[in-house]
């Protein structure tokens, strides 16, 4: 069974949030009103509502890392995680957690990073070689 997720949460500030994830992360945008709008976020539906984002706390552990919980997240091909490294290496995004390797020659060999966007809402991209050994252990 083939699916997509929806996540809405919220934002600060539509105007930053467009900028971020449009321009930054480049994200087409889809529907919108004047106190939200969605994404195509890699794939998938996210909903950006003005209010006051979750609150989250450096709890979880990732290789040894503290980070941001709960956080959202997508899995992307290699190859298109480098693109995004780069456009926020580029927008001088500050990352929890520096693009790395985590599993490296293992099964579960992935590339990971965590960032904030500009309301706070945490946030991991993680990039695979090959997308069928995801659930690899």
């Amino acid at each position: 069974m083939k699916s997509l997720f929806h996540f809405a949460y919220n934002v600060r500030d539509l105007t930053a949030s467009r900028n971020f994830y449009g321009k930054i992360l480049g994200c087409k945008e889809g529907r919108s009103t004047s106190t939200w709008v969605d994404y195509d976020f890699f794939g998938h539906e996210i909903s950006l509502h003005i209010g006051e984002p979750f609150k989250t706390e450096i709890t979880g552990q990732v290789g040894g890392n503290l980070v941001p919980m709960p956080h959202l997240g997508v899995i992307l091909d290699y190859k298109d995680w480098l693109i995004v490294v780069e456009r926020l290496k580029d927008a001088e995004i500050s990352f929890v957690l520096e693009p790395s390797v985590r599993f490296e020659g293992e099964p579960g060999e992935q590339w990971t990073m965590f960032f904030y966007d500009p309301s706070g809402n945490p946030i991991e991209i993680k990039g695979f070689m090959n997308m069928d050994r995801v659930f690899a252990s």
